[in-house]
């Protein structure tokens, strides 16, 4: 079965009001601006007006530039559909995530207001339809650029997305994509007896240490694979205290603050915002960062031993930061 039926079928299933990437919609573009170049083209070959690319009047169908027919709604109309997708996966992502780890005060608000009576199952499913969403939105936006390049014999289309990366309407960069896999596993461990219906399209969420390199990975339709190494490029080691930062790369806490230039009792919040990231070299990643506890939950449980060794290395270092800072405040007080 073609990708576009599965996806049709795959999101008429789901909540009325998602918003989704228009295949039918952007597919009819493209049809158009074929039409209208293969019309131009054949004028052109048959006024000899044709340029052959080798010499034997073989026709190159190439639309130079921009295409006068489709770009002007084409992008536009793809980029405002990525933007309401990745809104409305974070949105629903952050209220998920929400429910499951408050605690105190904070739970007993959430479950007066009846935002907390779901269920351990209906909170199961909701995070892998999720994450279903996302992956699947994904691919429609790659699949619908790459028909775009092949039609204009172009590269506007990568073009394009990496402008949606550097606009962070890249759904795969999503932070709360990583949180939302690493959610469904730990509720999966916690069920611990009976299991949910799996989904016909998704596959499993799963972390995995491939010689000691931890990965967290989902598949779906049983091609598309989704994974995340979640090995800290500056300590090079598995991420503790996990943090990601707006362009989507993940790192230890400590470390990201160190890369950034500031302690962790300023945080990341306080960042410059010419600070780039340690990886792509992007500027203004910090003060959007996201802490990652379900991953940090998953991770403790999962490499308990690393864990506690980590745990008390980064406790001295805490409490040596947090002194220099308490000192440094208490001189500037006293004029020192």
């Amino acid at each position: 079965m073609k990708f576009a039926k599965k996806y049709e079928e795959y999101m008429q299933g789901r909540r009325q009001g998602l918003p989704i990437v228009e295949l039918k919609k952007l597919k009819k573009m493209l049809k158009n601006c074929r039409k209208e170049l293969e019309a131009k083209h054949e004028f052109e070959k048959n006024g000899d007006l044709g340029e052959s690319s080798d010499g034997a009047g073989i026709m190159v169908n190439k639309c130079p530039g921009n295409c006068a027919v489709c770009d002007g709604t084409f992008f536009p109309s793809l980029l405002e559909e990525m933007s309401a997708v990745v809104g409305c996966f974070n949105e629903h992502a952050k209220k998920l995530l929400e429910l499951h780890l408050a605690s105190g005060f904070k739970k007993y608000i959430l479950w007066f207001s009846g935002k907390s009576n779901r269920n351990h199952t209906s909170l199961i499913q909701e995070g892998k339809d999720l994450v279903s969403y996302a992956i699947i939105n994904s691919i429609a936006m790659r699949k619908i650029l790459k028909k775009y390049d092949k039609i204009h014999y172009s590269k506007q289309g990568q073009a394009f997305k990496a402008k949606a990366q550097s606009l962070h309407i890249e759904i795969l960069q999503s932070p709360w994509l990583c949180e939302l896999m690493a959610f469904y596993v730990n509720m999966r461990k916690n069920k611990g007896k009976g299991k949910t219906e799996i989904m016909e399209l998704f596959g499993d969420c799963q972390l995995t240490f491939d010689d000691d390199k931890p990965i967290i990975s989902c598949s779906l339709f049983e091609s598309m694979r989704v994974e995340i190494d979640l090995t800290c490029s500056i300590c090079l080691d598995t991420v503790f205290d996990p943090v990601a930062l707006s362009c989507g790369h993940i790192f230890c806490y400590m470390c990201c603050c160190s890369a950034a230039s500031v302690t962790i009792v300023d945080g990341l919040k306080s960042a410059e915002r010419k600070q780039k990231c340690p990886l792509c070299r992007r500027v203004g990643v910090y003060p959007g960062a996201v802490h990652l506890e379900e991953l940090n939950l998953l991770l403790s449980n999962s490499c308990p031993e690393y864990w506690q060794s980590r745990l008390r290395t980064e406790r001295v270092e805490r409490i040596r930061q947090a002194k220099e800072h308490w000192q440094s405040l208490s001189s500037a007080f006293m004029g020192i």
